[in-house]
């Protein structure tokens, strides 16, 4: 369905919005820039801004909802019979590989990285969608396992992925923010990336593969 002229206008008005916001985040950092001023920017009310994004954490952090959803993506779209492990580390050497945003490895990258360890209200904000992130992928595990409410392997997994994951992306952003050059941290955190998930196939193994072929659904211990 084509968009409408009132959803084109909203979303022009939130693009804007974000644009000026992270234009002066970057001119003068987070924690030095005030709603009204990004509202002043953009041409807008305070009110407006806060229609758009609810606290000024979501100025920086537009994105979120697609960070918080994308490991349940990885994890849904594994092939039949590929391993959640084998699933992330296909995704994370992908990212790599096409220096996507979605692990931090963009061009860039780097200074939003910056802009996050210089503000505490960002590494607060940044800390609560880590602990979402791993929330979700674990319900999404335990729900496709049928796993029993009181078996703590969907979070023990989820924990072990996502921390791999960001382990590894810490790793890059430091080399980025000391003026390494790509084509020196790209095949070294290949590497990186290789041993890492090498480590959590020989842990975690088969966890929350997916049959090869379709079979019956096991009784949960505590369904009636």
């Amino acid at each position: 369905m084509d968009e409408g002229l009132r959803e084109r206008k909203k979303r022009e008005t939130r693009e804007r919005i974000s644009d000026m916001a992270m234009g002066l985040f970057l001119s003068r950092g987070f924690d030095n820039v005030t709603v009204a001023e990004v509202a002043r920017a953009a041409d807008v009310s305070v009110n407006t801004v806060f229609n758009y994004f609810p606290a000024k954490e979501d100025l920086f952090l537009d994105r979120q909802d697609q960070v918080e959803s994308m490991p349940v993506e990885v994890a849904r779209g594994r092939a039949p019979g590929e391993s959640v492990v084998r699933a992330f580390r296909r995704d994370f050497l992908d990212a790599l590989k096409t220096r996507d945003w979605r692990y931090g490895l963009n061009e860039g990258g780097d200074v939003f990285a910056g802009m996050v360890a210089g503000s505490p209200a960002l590494r607060a904000r940044m800390s609560e969608l880590h602990l979402r992130r791993e929330t979700l992928l674990a319900a999404a595990l335990a729900e496709d396992a049928d796993a029993d409410d009181d078996d703590l392997t969907p979070r023990l997994v989820a924990a072990h992925l996502l921390n791999t994951t960001r382990l590894l992306s810490d790793y890059a952003m430091r080399r980025m923010l000391a003026g390494e050059a790509w084509e020196t941290i790209g095949p070294d955190l290949r590497t990186q990336a290789g041993r890492a998930f090498d480590l959590l196939e020989s842990g975690l193994g088969d966890q929350f593969r997916p049959p090869d072929s379709a079979a019956p659904p096991r009784t949960r211990k505590n369904s009636p």
